[in-house]
């Protein structure tokens, strides 16, 4: 198999005109897929090793039918689609384990044929997590690709991480809300990590700087900064984190910067608030 030039993926943003609402945005991230096949590599050969079957049709003016384009032979579609299906159900296996039910609804993309979407069922509901299908031979031949037959598929990434992360609001992704961007920092993909819902009212945010007592070291670990920040700030203080250290050598002295971020559920704070607090 030839990396790169059978088989490779592509990721990039796509926009699109869309109504802005909770699933909905004009701009997400997607993965393009595509594997390619030879002759050889699909459909092998026979004992005496002559060919097994031919990818495409004699005749290169067989009419298109809901199960193969023009030229292609049913055998090399058959076999195109167990592969193509066998890869993803192992993909969906891998996001939402092996016991999850999935199912194939026939759809219609303008670049492949035939076509398929992949459900999951999954929380109670049947979700669609790709579209997929045996690639326009057209497409392939205006690339300079005549002797091979593939497959391609696309999904999109803020879709599945809604899912899997219980994200309610696609928009969430494009936040700088650090209530948001903080649940998942550092997360590797194979964590568990489920979205807690934060305050839709915006933050406010202040820096505090002090030197430290001799003799004393904080971190960002330390709970005694914590505690006591939470303590004056209350159950309006949704974040501390040390931001930055600063050592004097000529005096001997140690600073540190800490970040404190408010925030109410039942109304917008203003500053002045905070600071009477």
């Amino acid at each position: 198999m030839q990396q790169g030039l059978d088989a490779f993926l592509v990721i990039g943003d796509v926009y699109r005109r869309d109504e802005v609402d909770r699933t909905h945005y004009p701009c997400f991230h997607q993965i393009e897929g595509v594997r390619l096949y030879s002759k050889d590599d699909l459909l092998g050969k026979k004992p005496d090793g002559s060919n097994a079957a031919n990818l495409f049709t004699p005749t290169p003016d067989t009419q298109r039918i809901p199960e193969k384009q023009e030229t292609h032979s049913i055998d090399a579609v058959k076999a195109t689609e167990i592969q193509l299906k066998q890869f993803l159900e192992s993909l969906c296996d891998e996001l939402f384990g092996k016991d999850a039910e999935k199912r194939w609804v026939d759809a219609y993309f303008p670049f492949t044929h035939p076509s398929w979407e992949l459900e999951v069922f999954y929380n109670g509901q049947w979700l669609e997590v790709l579209g997929c299908g045996i690639m326009e031979q057209k497409l392939l031949e205006s690339a300079g690709v005549t002797d091979k037959i593939g497959w391609a598929f696309g999904i999109g990434l803020e879709r599945i991480a809604m899912v899997l992360y219980g994200i309610p609001d696609i928009r969430l992704f494009w936040s700088k809300d650090s209530g948001f961007l903080s649940q998942f920092a550092g997360k590797l993909p194979g964590e568990d990590v489920k979205y807690k819902q934060i305050s839709s009212h915006p933050q406010v945010i202040f820096d505090i700087s002090f030197f430290l007592p001799e003799s004393t070291q904080f971190n960002d670990m330390t709970s005694d900064v914590y505690d006591t920040i939470r303590t004056i700030g209350g159950e309006l203080v949704e974040q501390v984190k040390l931001t930055d250290e600063f050592e004097n050598k000529k005096k001997g002295k140690k600073s540190q910067t800490y970040r404190i971020v408010y925030r109410s559920h039942e109304k917008a704070l203003t500053k002045e608030e905070v600071i009477l607090r």
